[in-house]
């Protein structure tokens, strides 16, 4: 949250804070620099050691959620922010869950914790670092239970490898209190918040796995076969703007749209529903992925129309939610939705509730845990 401040990745960890809280438990968020210049500096764009403009980001938003003296994080010279080294240990020591959403950086520190509890939001990626750290005569360990948003990790219906892991399959939770359905406008834009390249290509078994920009290339052609407006707010290096808008996309800057969880909620909010590619290697592996982010579109009434990861064996689709592998399957999509908004619009909403609500999500998830 404090490494990168932005919108979407304040609302993903948010809701397993608050979603946590919503079931009585009391819970902290720890993180530290993990690396040099981890921290994004939005205000000046620019990666930087200095953790000052997330800690202000962080510390306000967990104010308005009561979780203003819950936090700590470890600057890259060792200084605590938030919770000082002695209150942390505390913390630590009396904890009953772990729940560790970057990996490794804290299992020499949680080590005495009783349950220690690794969730993926990557899958594919994920097991193939596993896999590939294993084959080198390492393991990652340190955690007793593994989850995975890639709900077919494990299963024959996915080409992902485990990294030697049993995954149980857990939807992102998403804070579905702070995206109440609000009218649409029926002239707006379908729209999406993306990183054109968020992450390195991963090699694995002689196969190169890309990001969203890959996948990209197969939907480029697709505001000319709707009637629909289509719009990407992009950020990341190399992004073909001038080739996007030739090609009839309306193009914005994401991190302006997502400098906020509040800007991000009002782009949403501004939009008709949401036309969106993954990540190369979520659709390459067929493993199940679904985002947080489409989820809020869901809840306040914008229809979704993703790319399909094999998603569709898990949650409902073909009325507010739409899996699709090509151009023409979207186009089809978005125009099924335009001749019936309303119908798709209650089934998207009712659709975010049933499956993808953080309480619901993490009450089921602690109930496996036995906690």
């Amino acid at each position: 949250m404090i490494r990168y401040p932005l919108g979407g990745m304040n609302q993903w960890v948010l809701a397993w804070l608050v979603g946590f809280k919503r079931l009585g438990h009391e819970v902290y968020v720890v993180e530290k620099s993990g690396w040099e210049n981890s921290c994004y500096d939005l205000s000046k764009r620019i990666m930087t050691d200095d953790c000052t403009y997330g800690v202000g980001v962080v510390s306000g938003l967990l104010r308005r959620f009561g979780l203003e003296e819950n936090w700590c994080f470890v600057d890259a010279a060792g200084v605590y922010h938030g919770l000082s080294r002695e209150q942390l240990g505390a913390v630590i020591r009396s904890a009953d869950l772990f729940v560790d959403l970057e990996g490794t950086e804290w299992v020499e520190e949680t080590a005495a914790i009783p349950l220690r509890v690794f969730v993926d939001g990557e899958p594919g990626w994920c097991q193939m670092k596993m896999e590939k750290t294993l084959r080198a005569n390492k393991d990652w360990s340190g955690h007793d239970r593994y989850y995975t948003t890639g709900m077919n990790i494990g299963t024959p219906s996915t080409s992902a490898p485990t990294g030697r892991k049993e995954w149980k399959p857990l939807f992102a939770p998403a804070l579905l209190e702070l995206f109440p359905y609000q009218a649409v406008n029926q002239d707006a834009p379908f729209t999406t918040v993306m990183n054109w390249k968020s992450n390195r290509h991963v090699e694995f078994d002689g196969v190169s796995y890309g990001q969203k920009e890959t996948e990209f290339a197969k939907f480029i052609d697709l505001p000319g076969r709707t009637s629909a407006c289509m719009e990407i707010a992009v950020s990341g290096s190399n992004v073909p703007r001038q080739e996007l808008r030739s090609r009839g996309w309306s193009v914005r800057n994401a991190d302006e749209i997502a400098a906020s969880i509040d800007t991000y909620r009002d782009y949403i909010l501004e939009s008709k529903g949401e036309f969106s590619v993954v990540k190369n290697v979520f659709a390459a592996t067929n493993c199940g992925w679904f985002g947080d982010r489409e989820a809020y579109y869901m809840s306040t009434g914008r229809p979704v129309v993703l790319e399909e990861t094999g998603f569709s064996a898990h949650l409902p689709v073909g009325e507010g939610l739409f899996a699709v592998r090509t151009v023409e399957e979207a186009a089809a999509a978005i125009d099924e939705i335009n001749q019936d908004f309303e119908r798709h619009s209650r089934k998207a909403r009712e659709i975010a509730i049933e499956f993808l609500d953080a309480p619901r999500v993490l009450r089921k998830f602690l109930q496996e845990l036995g906690v």
